[in-house]
């Protein structure tokens, strides 16, 4: 592994509150040092890379990935999936456990930590299921999930609906010091909708889901967060009466933390009036004023991490009536770009923007990375905030292409992702 030395780029790291132009040396897999003028001075051995105009950032972390494999590697596996985040910037992933067989045993825990190391370009952060088979009803064994590596518990995709049982997971979670996802989705109300219920809904005669339906669990984990006292995250926020009870708990200094997705805050449930499948996720994506709510949550520090839940379907289960398609959407490759629009709206500095994506995720789980200091993982993004592009399936390189953004020019991407110090991802220019 060859020395590298990223020469005149702005470097942020808002860990150590940096914005500045600066080089930044990598070696041995670390960063070594943070100052300007350093390129003058490095070893015939160091590679030097001039990165000016664009910005050198810690790589992000997504909490929130389905990587598919084991059982459903013909949407995606942790070669294609890690190849995709690795193209979107991210330098650690953490993987949902709703395989086939659902990650609830050390045995698949173990597989997907083998196969990582094995072909991953990124770093894989197993997240084991809260019970088994995400049934909601038996606890996993969590301390033989935790032995394994993983670094949370959740039933994502699924909710746990029974209260006495996340009751328990909580109480094990904390004894273990683990936080516990919640997909926060009330099955009685939800009622299987396959979108928002509003306007739109009514128009397309589409069975749909009221907002109530995720706040009302956000309510009911959130007693249960206060009374256990263990550590308590939301996936995929998506109602603006979810984030208000997030903001008040917060507030009321629970430990409470949550996400946000790029195609939550940027589409509306109006993505759905042609029965597009590829806007079909849940939670679904909301109204206008639910999207305001989080713009305002990303700025003022409720929402905690901005998460891609990548969740990779093939046409079988997408090119088919909306109410039969699968719930999900890709997002490795175009969240930085959709992020960025926040930054040129003027809703987001990107010092907010790069915490959110690296420092933020980073704190939810207690992950290495998330900062450019001297000492710590040479996981590091270039971005060109500018740089335009189209998005194109043939072009991701995620084994599914179901994205409502197919066909979108965006602005802004990675152009070069390094892990340990090793490129993982490089625009033809970076390339030797």
């Amino acid at each position: 592994m060859s020395d590298i030395c990223l020469a005149g780029g702005r470097v942020i790291d808002p860990a150590r509150g940096l914005d500045l132009q600066a080089d930044v040396l990598l070696q041995d897999g670390r960063v070594a040092r943070v100052e300007a003028g350093l390129a003058a001075s490095v070893s015939p051995r160091t590679r030097v890379i001039d990165v000016k105009d664009l910005w050198v950032v810690p790589g992000f972390i997504d909490l929130h990935t389905h990587l598919r494999e084991p059982g459903h590697e013909y949407k995606e596996d942790i070669a294609t999936g890690t190849a995709a985040a690795a193209a979107g910037g991210f330098t650690a992933i953490c993987a949902m456990p709703n395989t086939n067989p659902p990650n609830d045993n050390r045995a698949v825990t173990d597989l997907i930590v083998r196969r990582a190391r094995e072909v991953g370009s990124v770093r894989v952060y197993p997240i084991g299921a809260i019970t088994l088979g995400l049934a909601g009803q038996t606890l996993s064994e969590m301390g033989e999930l935790k032995d394994a590596g993983c670094v949370a518990f959740t039933d994502d995709g699924h909710p746990v609906m029974n209260a006495e049982v996340m009751r328990r997971a909580l109480e094990y979670a904390r004894g273990f010091g683990m936080p516990v996802i919640q997909h926060c989705e009330d099955l009685s109300l939800s009622c299987g909708g396959s979108m928002h219920e509003g306007l739109v809904s009514t128009r397309t005669g589409i069975r749909a889901q009221p907002a109530v339906a995720e706040s009302s669990m956000v309510a009911r984990d959130l007693d249960l967060c206060a009374l256990t006292g263990a550590r308590y995250h939301v996936a995929h926020i998506s109602a603006a009466e979810s984030v208000r009870l997030v903001r008040d708990a917060k507030r009321r200094g629970l430990p409470v933390t949550c996400e946000v997705t790029p195609h939550h805050f940027s589409l509306t449930d109006a993505a759905c009036a042609d029965y597009d499948t590829s806007a079909k996720c849940n939670p679904p994506l909301r109204a206008d004023s639910d999207v305001q709510a989080l713009l305002e949550a990303l700025a003022d520090g409720t929402i905690d991490a901005i998460a891609t839940d990548h969740a990779p379907h093939s046409p079988v289960e997408k090119a088919v009536e909306f109410e039969q398609a699968a719930f999900g959407i890709i997002g490795l490759e175009t969240a930085l770009a959709l992020s960025l629009e926040l930054v040129r709206s003027g809703l987001l500095t990107p010092t907010t923007l790069v915490t959110r994506l690296t420092s933020g995720p980073a704190a939810v789980l207690g992950l290495p990375g998330g900062t450019l200091a001297p000492g710590g993982v040479a996981d590091v993004a270039v971005v060109d905030p500018d740089f335009a592009w189209r998005c194109d399936g043939p072009q991701l390189l995620s084994r599914s292409k179901n994205s409502p953004f197919l066909g979108r020019s965006l602005r802004g991407r990675p152009v070069l992702t390094l892990v340990g110090g090793k490129i993982v991802f490089a625009e033809e220019k970076f390339l030797v």
